[in-house]
């Protein structure tokens, strides 16, 4: 069972597989549209701890930046990337025509959408190297930007959590299930950067 609160004390219960959480977000951010502060928004999985992070769209304040569509730009590689996802679709791609295009794309929405197209010939060993160059994108973009470094370092040992519905991976899945792989690695980022100052 997962628990969504919606600014003041209004709150739904969402059973698990359950379509009305992503109707929720949708709203969420229409709602924003309209109104420029944004809402309190927070999720809440019954197998988290209480004192769990959750982040899902880049316009959150303050972890949006946990996200890979912030606008966080930096260099890594020898090349320039806006954002963290635009660097890690690139990955997929690499010495084809299809890095440029998506190193080039406008927006991050538009990198992920090329680098999730399935007709494009994705590099062999991408299953085996994709969450290392997530890492390098995520620990270059924060050691880049130090406003966004002190925010991931004022986490402490919290659990960081992608509340990605769609995505059992990166994310923890509608249902909290999934493998929450983004929100390790910025946990792992957090522990090379505290070492490192």
């Amino acid at each position: 069972m997962v628990s969504v609160n919606i600014n003041i004390d209004k709150s739904v219960v969402i059973q698990p597989k359950s379509s009305i959480f992503i109707r929720v977000m949708k709203e969420q951010t229409r709602l924003e549209s309209l109104d420029s502060s944004p809402l309190e928004f927070q999720v809440k999985f019954l197998n988290f701890p209480e004192t769990a992070i959750y982040f899902c769209f880049a316009d959150e304040i303050p972890y949006g930046c946990f996200c890979n569509f912030s606008a966080h730009d930096f260099i890594l590689d020898n090349s320039y990337w806006q954002t963290s996802e635009h660097y890690f679709q690139a990955q997929k791609f690499v010495g084809t025509p299809y890095f440029e295009k998506v190193q080039k794309a406008e927006t991050p929405l538009d990198a992920a959408n090329i680098g999730g197209d399935r007709s494009l010939p994705l590099r062999p060993d991408w299953r085996q190297v994709k969450d290392e160059f997530m890492y390098k994108a995520v620990l270059t973009k924060f050691q880049k930007h130090i406003d966004i470094e002190e925010i991931l370092l004022s986490t402490g040992n919290r659990l960081l959590v992608e509340t990605t519905s769609h995505d059992y991976y990166w994310g923890c899945g509608e249902d909290g299930s999934g493998k929450n792989r983004l929100g390790q690695i910025l946990m792992e980022v957090r522990t090379t950067l505290r070492h490192s100052n």
